[in-house]
């Protein structure tokens, strides 16, 4: 059976619906809108399948404003958009698993549904702080569509707008709400399991984003407010205070899949390890330590120098279980100290006559991070603008983070040889850290970069240096950045195998003419322009993206262009997806493409086949030659 694939971002609601649909029917009724017949939910109904009890309040605690329920069905609305391959602004195009997305984040996050569905290991994002000066997302933008900004990118075909959010606006915090709402809902989906998320932000907006952050993250998946000293409180005096910190929210998508959070130590830290043996520095740390933990395997005796048997007192327990002790004391890792006080008693519960420490050494060299980053590790803000002037030998983007910062909190939350996602990326400062991170230790992270084409000011020094827009500025730092440390590291093992290349995309309409999505428009006075569904401008290889778009498959696997009787077709990491948009398929090339070996998945324009016939044909040939293929058309 030849399948026609939707060419359109993932419907997140009929997804929800078909779920509750499965397990819960009764719960579900249809509707008629028009002539179209739809599955509606009965929230009523669905309420009493989780609760025996009928909750009749109507207060509750939560985050209400204007907009948020219109925020919610935007983020589940489905979009006839894709993203269009622009390998002339791209760097090894061919074989980098990065990748650089320009265009509305909300639209990219969309069509990133299906291939990266529970891939990201981590997001960074430094979004607006909302200071009255910022611009944001002002989504449905109401009003008639000005042709003007549509050109430069500042407003979609939907009416999605990039606005000044002043402080004079009465829905000033509504707008920025009702601009990330949304934007994190879709960004939970792409996170593994045990992924996480940094958010910076300041005081502007901090307690209204812990609050949305609770609700799409969960309040339990909440690890910390991390704060930074970002700046030494200097410059015009404040009538009040002098505000020099701002923070990193950090949320995991599922709290009990994280591992732990291990970080460098700072230079204070260090100062604590004050004493030595033949294995190097070292602190001393208390064995027994308090806790409500129950665990019976960390509560035994312990011999005493004096012959005694030494216990955890009640609401104590030591910090490992038995073996593990007198594996330590064998390496010589443990201390007993005379004390007259401590957490210890006899075998008769009296006071203990020792205290008991571990060596903890310097040479482990991580350790669990403090909610305050340090600033010995990480410095402050003007460290990012010194390396964009280092980079471009001039300030073409103001305050941007700086690597050091980025990679101490890459560094915490474990993220080695996977994806990060960063869908505010401004001048890219995540991508450059990833790519210092792998020339650092050998890894293989990926990135993917989001960020809307936002106009430089005409006084600004990047306009100047001839950057017209944010993107220019982002995806030339990715490309001096990493020329940069391949120079600076041309002599370390390896280094031919770092990946400093990026594919472009441009969020765009969709490769596909309204009447592929509304066959019934077709009219017998237009049925000569309805030869092909397919727009004009567009090329095989966005075609090819948004058929892997489509189908769930990585926008960086590797493609292949071969010719099979005479007709080009394009293979995806080896024989997962092949694809041929060519007219007029001959029975040969069929024959011949369907004997390729482990074929999962052929694409062809809906256009290929000349008739009903030749489809069927086409459905012959696959079922005797390549029974497990599956067929689709555009």
């Amino acid at each position: 059976m030849i399948e026609k694939c939707q060419m359109e971002s993932k419907n997140i609601i009929n997804n929800n619906i078909e779920f509750i649909n499965k397990y819960f029917p009764h719960c579900i009724t249809e509707t008629k809108d028009g002539e179209i017949v739809k599955k509606v939910v009965n929230f009523e109904l669905l309420k009493q399948e989780f609760s025996d009890i009928i909750d009749e309040t109507k207060e509750k605690y939560t985050l209400n404003w204007p907009g948020k329920k219109n925020a919610l069905v935007l983020a589940n609305k489905a979009i006839k958009k894709t993203l269009r391959p622009i390998k002339t602004e791209s760097i090894l195009f061919d074989t980098t698993k990065n990748l650089y997305i320009e265009g509305d984040n909300l639209d990219a996050l969309k069509l990133l549904q299906e291939s990266y569905l529970n891939k990201v290991k981590m997001i960074y994002i430094d979004p607006p702080y909302n200071t009255g000066k910022d611009f944001v997302y002002k989504d449905n933008f109401a009003g008639d569509k000005n042709n003007e900004l549509e050109a430069s990118g500042q407003i979609d075909e939907e009416g999605g707008v990039l606005v000044a959010n002043l402080e004079t606006n009465g829905r000033y915090h509504s707008d920025w709400l009702n601009m990330m709402y949304p934007r994190l809902k879709l960004a939970r989906n792409l996170l593994k399991d045990d992924g996480v998320i940094f958010i910076s932000i300041d005081d502007n907006e901090i307690h209204n984003l812990r609050k949305i952050a609770d609700e799409v993250f969960g309040e339990s998946n909440f690890i910390t407010q991390f704060i930074w000293n970002s700046s030494t409180g200097g410059g015009i005096r404040s009538k009040y205070v002098n505000q020099n910190h701002e923070y990193a929210l950090c949320y995991a998508k599922n709290k009990a899949s994280l591992p732990m959070f291990f970080a460098p130590l700072s230079e204070e830290a260090i100062k604590q390890y004050n004493r030595a043996d033949k294995k190097g520095k070292y602190r001393e740390k208390d064995f027994a330590w308090k806790t409500n933990s129950l665990n019976k395997n960390q509560i035994y005796g312990i011999k005493a120098p004096d012959g005694s048997i030494i216990y955890p007192k009640k609401g104590y327990l030591y910090r490992f279980v038995e073996s593990k002790f007198l594996e330590s004391l064998n390496n010589d890792e443990v201390v007993f100290k005379e004390t007259s006080t401590g957490p210890l008693v006899d075998e008769n519960g009296n006071r203990a006559n020792y205290n008991i420490y571990i060596k903890k050494y310097l040479d482990d060299g991580l350790g669990a991070p403090t909610s305050v980053v340090p600033k010995s590790l990480v410095g402050i803000s003007n460290i990012g603008t010194e390396e964009i002037k280092n980079l471009f030998n001039d300030t073409v983007f103001n305050n941007p983070k700086s690597t050091k910062y980025l990679q101490y909190l890459f560094e915490i939350g474990n993220l080695k040889n996977e994806i990060l996602l960063d869908f505010f990326s401004g001048s890219c400062s995540s991508a450059h850290t990833i790519m210092k991170l792998n020339v650092e230790d050998g890894g293989n992270r990926r990135f993917i970069m989001v960020q809307i084409p936002e106009e430089t000011d005409e006084k600004s020094e990047a306009y100047k240096a001839g950057y017209k827009t944010i993107c220019e500025i982002g995806k030339e730092r990715i490309r001096r950045a990493g020329t940069k440390i391949l120079e600076e590291n041309k002599d370390k093992e390896g280094i031919e195998n770092l990946d400093i290349g990026f594919r472009v995309f441009k969020v765009d309409s969709s490769n596909m003419k309204d009447v592929y999505y509304n066959p019934d428009e077709i009219r017998q006075d237009n049925l000569f322009d309805m030869v092909s569904n397919i727009k004009e401008d567009r090329t095989d290889l966005d075609l090819l993206f948004q058929v892997l778009l489509d189908s769930g498959v990585e926008l960086t696997l590797p493609i292949e262009e071969k010719q099979i009787a005479g007709k080009k077709v394009y293979f995806v990491d080896g024989n997962v997806l092949a694809a041929c948009f060519e007219d007029n398929l001959t029975e040969e090339f069929v024959t011949e493409l369907a004997k390729c070996e482990d074929l999962l998945k052929v694409v062809f324009r809906d256009s290929s086949f000349g008739s009903d016939d030749s489809r069927i044909n086409v459905e012959q040939i696959f079922k005797q030659y390549s029974p497990d293929t599956q067929i689709r058309v555009i």
